[in-house]
C-alpha cells in the first residue's frame, strides 16, 4: 500500500505566533492537540485526514532558523494580477518580509513568514486554477527524475511533468497543490526546517510503510526524538520527512 502527504512541517521558536501567520495567509483556521503544535487547516467542517488536502503543521523547537534557504517552501496560488498584489500586501501587513534569493526580474514575488522561512506568492496560473491557497510544495533537489521515482513509489500520488529540470506530483484524484522537486545546485547544508510528513491509509502497517520506504533508499534518521509515534527517514537526497501512524 502507498502513502499520501497530509502535512508540511514546519520547525518554529513560537508555533503559536508562526501557527497564526499561515492560518491568516492561507485563509484557514488552527487548532492545537498537545503544547507546542499548533495545526492550520480548511474551515467549512474539515476532517483531517483529508484524502488529497496538505495541511500545515507548526511545531515548536529551541533552534532558530539557520541563515540557509531552505530546502522545501510552499507557493501560494493566486487568481489574478490583483489578487496577487493584494495578497502580498496583506501577508507583509502580517509580518512577511520581501527575500532577495537572487531571482531576479520574476513574475511571482519572495517573502519569508516571520521567523525567516521562505515561500512565493505566484502570478495567476491556469494550472493552478484548483489547488487551493496552496499551488505547490515545492522541495529543491538536485535530480527531479530520481526524486519522481522515489515519491511516487513512497506515494499514491500521479506524475503530472518531468523534465532535467522539474517534477510535479498530484493527488491521483486531480485536485488538491501539486508537490514539486526543482532543480537547485544547492546542497543541504543545515537540518531541514520544513518536510513533508506522509500517512498510510486506515488498516495499513506503519512499520511495513517505513520498510517498504527503506527499500526504495529511505534511510532512518536519529533526531533525538526519542520514543514517538512516527517515524523519522530521509530520501535518497537527504530530505527529512516522517510517517506517522495511521488513524484507527
Amino acid at each position: 500500500m502507498a502513502m499520501r502527504p497530509v502535512n508540511v512541517n514546519i520547525k518554529a521558536l513560537d508555533d503559536s505566533a508562526i501557527g497564526r501567520f499561515w492560518a491568516e495567509a492561507l485563509g484557514w483556521g488552527t487548532s492545537s492537540e498537545a503544547p507546542g503544535v499548533t495545526h492550520v487547516e480548511p474551515g467549512g467542517g474539515f476532517v483531517w485526514p483529508d484524502p488529497v488536502a496538505v495541511c500545515v503543521d507548526v511545531v515548536t523547537v529551541p533552534e532558530p532558523k539557520s541563515s540557509a534557504k531552505n530546502r522545501v517552501h510552499l507557493d501560494l496560488a493566486t487568481t489574478s494580477a490583483t489578487h496577487q498584489a493584494e495578497l502580498v500586501e496583506r501577508l507583509r501587513a502580517l509580518g512577511a518580509t520581501p527575500v532577495d534569493l537572487g531571482q531576479g526580474d520574476v513574475p511571482w514575488t519572495v517573502l519569508a513568514d516571520p521567523e525567516g522561512n521562505e515561500f512565493c506568492v505566484l502570478e495567476p496560473r491556469e494550472v493552478f486554477r484548483d489547488t487551493g491557497p496552496i499551488a505547490m510544495v515545492v522541495v529543491d533537489c538536485a535530480d527531479p527524475r530520481a526524486m519522481a521515482r522515489f515519491w511516487g513509489e513512497a506515494t499514491d500520488w500521479t506524475l503530472h511533468e518531468v523534465t532535467d529540470d522539474y517534477a510535479r506530483l498530484r493527488s491521483s484524484q486531480g485536485v488538491g497543490p501539486y508537490v514539486e522537486f526543482f532543480r537547485t545546485p544547492d546542497g543541504k547544508t543545515a537540518p531541514d526546517r520544513v518536510h513533508l510528513d506522509l500517512l498510510p491509509y486506515p488498516g495499513a502497517d506503519q512499520t511495513a510503510e517505513a520498510a517498504r520506504l527503506k527499500g526504495l533508499g529511505a534511510v532512518p534518521l536519529d533526531l533525538g526524538q526519542g520514543a514517538v509515534p512516527w517515524t523519522c527517514l530521509v530520501d535518497p537526497e537527504g530530505h527529512e520527512f516522517c510517517v506517522l501512524a495511521p488513524p484507527r
